[in-house]
């Protein structure tokens, strides 16, 4: 065998052994596995906290070693999570990836795209669709207020994509926290239409604004609802469909029959 192809064949297997690494660290159920995908999850959240808060920061000296130090962070995760996934192009297919391919490129031109850096938060969303933050609720008996969580996070999503996208358009002006409370305050108080105060938005543009808002707004708002007092359902994808939502003790799927075997919360 020449040096050449050798070398080629170790790569090809240091990349195995790589892959099944990161593979078992990202969807393994080992206790080192559990740490990993905490510490994960925290790093999201602290990043998240950093998109929220970067109308506040960007104009101090350091905001852009924090947005390039977290745009790395993503870059890393974006990769490894590429190289855990045992089918590359489906994942790449997945509306989470082109969410968080989008917030990389915000991040590494944070001048050009800084109109659209508002849209970062939709991270948030892309966390609520994978399956390492529910792993841990499941894991401690909480599996059915999943639903009720998701309809929070998309609540919780929308309410910041809007004052981000208030403050970046209406507010600018007001540059720092004042500015962006602004926006907040006028954001919470249309969504939940109690009424405006002293705060409204000019012109057309303005109007359009309140009223797209009030609209996705209440519908989130029915949803939570919803997913709150409605009977609490199971998520098990049916092997035959794929349909996720069951009755607690649903012996066959509701929309093909298949046979089902959904565990209970003690096995």
């Amino acid at each position: 065998m020449k040096a050449a192809e050798k070398d080629e064949l170790q790569d090809r297997s240091a990349l195995a052994r790589l892959r099944d690494m990161l593979r078992k660290l990202y969807h393994g159920r080992t206790p080192a596995a559990f740490r990993f995908q905490l510490v994960a999850i925290i790093i999201d959240l602290a990043i998240i906290g950093f998109f929220i808060a970067t109308p506040v920061i960007q104009q101090s000296s350091s905001f852009l070693w924090l947005d390039y130090t977290v745009a790395a962070l993503v870059a890393a995760d974006m990769a490894a999570r590429l190289l855990a996934s045992n089918d590359m192009l489906r994942l790449i297919r997945q509306p989470a990836s082109w969410i968080d391919v989008f917030i990389l490129l915000t991040l590494l031109m944070p001048t050009a795209l800084a109109n659209l850096g508002f849209l970062r938060i939709l991270r948030l969303w892309s966390l609520s669709r994978s399956g390492r933050l529910w792993r841990h609720l499941e894991m401690r008996g909480l599996r059915r207020w999943r639903e009720a969580s998701h309809a929070v996070i998309n609540l919780l999503t929308f309410l910041f994509v809007i004052t981000g996208f208030v403050y970046t358009f209406f507010f600018r002006s007001q540059a720092g926290l004042e500015g962006y409370i602004d926006a907040l305050y006028f954001t919470v108080a249309t969504v939940t239409t109690t009424g405006f105060g002293d705060i409204v938005l000019p012109g057309i543009a303005g109007k359009l604004t309140a009223i797209a808002t009030m609209i996705i707004g209440i519908s989130l708002f029915v949803r939570l609802a919803q997913a709150l007092f409605r009977p609490a359902k199971v998520f098990f994808p049916c092997p035959q469909c794929g349909l996720q939502r069951h009755e607690p003790d649903a012996v066959h799927c509701k929309a093909c029959g298949h046979l089902l075997k959904i565990p209970d919360d003690g096995d």
